[in-house]
This record gives structure tokens, sequence and C-alpha cells, in this order.
């Protein structure tokens, strides 16, 4: 997995890296059932003990295991003020299964 940041996300994370003592963490909020929605953000918080690290220019991102299933093999991360923080691609899903027995 590789994670792309432009300059200006890599500039505003190291710039709250430095301001706090949480990490950064890559987050799926996933919505729905049939029909589910990923959307990705970057969160501030305390490291856990599962976390898997990516560390990128310097920048350790965090993320969980079900995070990771989501992401694309390659992500960008970028930022802009008024909308913060900008993760990969978020996507809906239409799918939907039932099982007949």
């Amino acid at each position: 997995m590789v994670i792309k940041m432009t300059e200006a996300a890599m500039i505003k994370l190291k710039e709250m890296a430095v301001n706090g003592e949480q990490t950064p963490r890559l987050d799926a909020d996933v919505a729905g059932g049939c029909g589910m929605t990923v959307k990705f953000s970057i969160v501030f918080d305390e490291p856990r003990r599962n976390d898997l690290i990516i560390e990128t220019e310097g920048i350790q991102i965090r993320l969980d295991r079900f995070t990771k299933r989501y992401l694309d093999e390659e992500t960008q991360i970028d930022y802009n003020p008024e909308q913060g923080f900008l993760v990969g691609e978020s996507f809906i899903s239409s799918a939907c299964s039932i099982q007949i027995d």
C-alpha cells in the first residue's frame, strides 16, 4: 500500500503533529447496508495496539485493518482550508445480496 500526499497535506500534517500529542489516523466511515457508502477522513487520536503504520516523508499515519480493506493500493491525501483533508476516493456501492433458502 502506498500513500501519496500533496505538498499542502504534508505541510498541514507536519504542523498538526508538532502541535499535539495525538497521531494522524486514516479512518473509514461506512454507512448503509445495501448501497453502502464509504468516506475516508483523517482523525487525530491516541495510537491503538493493533494499528498498521505507514510512514510517508517522515510522517507516520496509522490505520486499522478495517480501514485498510477499503483503501486502494495507492491512496492520495490532499488538503485545502475550505474542505480540510481529502483522502482517496470515497465510494458508493449499489451492490446488494439476498440469500434465498
